[in-house]
This record gives structure tokens, sequence and C-alpha cells, in this order.
């Protein structure tokens, strides 16, 4: 017979509301997880708005746009296609003064800078070769897209001229369709205004130089 002074009867009411309560509580968190923010807005001490989408763009793209820079270093002086030569000129022209841009914004964020060897190879004078050691030591790029390793690097580095223009096209061409990956993340999550114009020019220009070096590539 079934006691009612029993107390089973009692637990296995308990256990079960404490069951209810768990299940609810996890159904709960799942649906409630839509309702927070993805990424939460932060401002800078002038009261601009960014988000960690921002930073990210930044902080991958500075090492990102170093290493196009060190590739067009090692062209010049090669003997290149007028074409070429002008792809290897716009590339430094470009992307040194969008690095300056990029580290202003980190800077005012209190984020760190990451560090590259941009400095030493736009110097008018130096040591080239140490320059380009300091650029292979780039901490934290190996998982970005486009990014040469330092054997691909050290490969185009000691390249004849009877190969280089080609190698140099096909690995910049690599490397730009990287940095308009990242360029599209920043505009489809970015917060900061000046940031997602930056990625909205970056998808424009290196798109079209992307297909310029398609073209010579034949």
């Amino acid at each position: 017979m079934n006691d009612p002074r029993s107390p089973y009867p009692l637990r296995r009411a308990l256990g079960a509301l404490a069951i209810a309560g768990v299940l609810a509580g996890a159904l709960g968190a799942c649906g409630g997880s839509d309702d927070e923010p993805v990424d939460t807005p932060r401002t800078a001490a002038d009261g601009s708005e960014f988000n960690d989408a921002d930073v990210q763009f930044a902080t991958r793209m500075i090492p990102h746009h170093a290493q196009a820079v060190e590739m067009a270093v090692l062209a010049e002086g090669r003997d290149l296609d007028p074409e070429v030569e002008a792809l290897v000129a716009g590339i430094r022209e470009a992307q040194v003064p969008e690095v300056q841009t990029m580290t202003g914004w980190l800077t005012s964020w209190g984020e760190p800078v990451p560090e590259t060897g941009l400095d030493h190879a736009n110097a008018d004078e130096g040591d080239g070769a140490h320059d380009m050691d300091d650029m292979d030591d780039m901490q934290g790029t190996d998982d970005m897209v486009g990014m040469m390793s330092a054997e691909e690097m050290q490969e185009l580095r000691t390249a004849g001229d009877a190969e280089f223009e080609q190698m140099w096209l096909e690995m910049m061409t690599e490397h730009h369709q990287g940095a308009v990956e990242m360029a599209e993340q920043e505009v489809e999550a970015g917060l900061y205004p000046d940031a997602i114009a930056l990625a909205e020019s970056v998808i424009t220009s290196q798109s079209a130089e992307i297909e310029a070096m398609e073209e010579l590539l034949g």
C-alpha cells in the first residue's frame, strides 16, 4: 500500500520540480542569448563609438598591409613590366598611410598596436636586409587570410628576375584576396564609420588590382 505519510512521494515531487527548474533555466538561457548584443558598442575618449569588429579589423589589417609593403619593397629595382611597376608604386603609396590611420585608431581606442617592420622598410637609409628580417618576425599573423609565410617571403626575396615577376603577381593576388575578405567582414560587422569607409575603399581598390594582376598573369 502507498502510505501517504511516506517520504518517497514527496521526494519524487521535489525531484520533478528540481528537474523542471533546471530545464526552464536552460531554455531561458538559450532563448535569452538572441536578445544579447553580439558586439557591444564602446566609446573612445573623443566620444566616438567603435566595437570589437573595428578593433579586429585594424589590428589584423596593419600587419597585413605591412607585408604587402614589404613585397612592394622587394620588387623595387627589379626588371619588371611597367604595369607591374605601377602596381608596386600604388600599393606602397596607398597602404603606408592606411597603416598610419589604423594605428591612430587603435591608439585612440586604448588598444595595443601590432608591431611591424614597416617603419624600417620605409626608411630612406639603413640595412635593407635587416629591415626585411624585422618584418618576417611579425607575430600573430599565421591565421590571417592571404598572408605569406616566412618561407614564401624568403623564396620571393631570393628569386631571380626571370621568375620574380610571376611569383610576385601570384602572391600579391592571393594577398589582396585576403585583404578583401577581411574588409568585407568589417563592412558587415563594424561600427566605426571611418573603419567601414576604409574597408569599402580596400574592397574597391584591391579588387581592381586583383583584376589587373590576373590579366597580367594571363
